[in-house]
């Protein structure tokens, strides 16, 4: 009798010993899974403002530092249609006239192909109980040259709160060490580029 409880004993430690190994080793691939997919979420709505604020910039020589001017712009701002034609005075060809037959609204232009896009949700990260996007721009000398220049930091802390938080602190720390930004960055207030550090 004592030997029969002994075994269940045994085999239902094995089992709980089993389970906690089991979970021990994915807890980490469960938490790489996790933040791949909101990285690459985040990524996707930091292509949708660096595509709006590269339009912006073409129409004002700076990009804005505020969403609600940047929705403005992206609300009410139209693109004009141009069509080349030959100069009809020029008898070589070489020469064209550009007329603009129309505009478009640049919502249309940027993100017709997305039925689901919603507009004011492109300031809100993702993951974060409603925090926005910490945009900020400048203009910066670069060789005599006055250029604008634009910066978007989302820190881990931001959109992994809620997630376990000593995989964030690990997560955090093995991106200092390798003198890495914890989280994802768009583009730099010290040099002209709006590229990210996922790229």
């Amino acid at each position: 009798m004592k030997s029969t409880i002994l075994k269940i004993v045994l085999a239902i430690g094995i089992i709980v010993l089993g389970y906690f190994v089991y979970a021990s080793i994915m807890e980490p691939i469960r938490f790489e899974k996790t933040l791949t997919q909101r990285n690459t979420r985040i990524v996707n709505q930091l292509k949708d403002i660096r595509s709006a604020q590269t339009l912006y910039k073409q129409f004002n020589n700076k990009y804005t530092s505020s969403f609600d001017t940047l929705i403005d712009f992206l609300k009410n701002g139209q693109i004009p249609i141009v069509k080349m034609i030959p100069d009809p005075t020029d008898t070589t060809y070489s020469r064209t006239i550009n007329d603009t037959i129309g505009y478009i609204a640049i919502t249309d232009s940027l993100f017709s192909n997305r039925p689901n896009f919603k507009l004011n949700e492109l300031p809100v990260i993702p993951y974060s109980n409603g925090q926005r996007f910490d945009m900020k721009t400048d203009m910066v000398d670069k060789g005599g040259v006055i250029v604008p220049v634009i910066e978007i930091v989302v820190p881990y802390k931001v959109y992994l709160s809620d997630l376990d938080q000593q995989d964030v602190v690990n997560l955090i720390e093995r991106q200092k060490a390798i003198n890495r930004y914890p989280g994802l960055v768009m583009g730099s207030l010290t040099e002209a580029t709006t590229d990210g550090n996922w790229e």
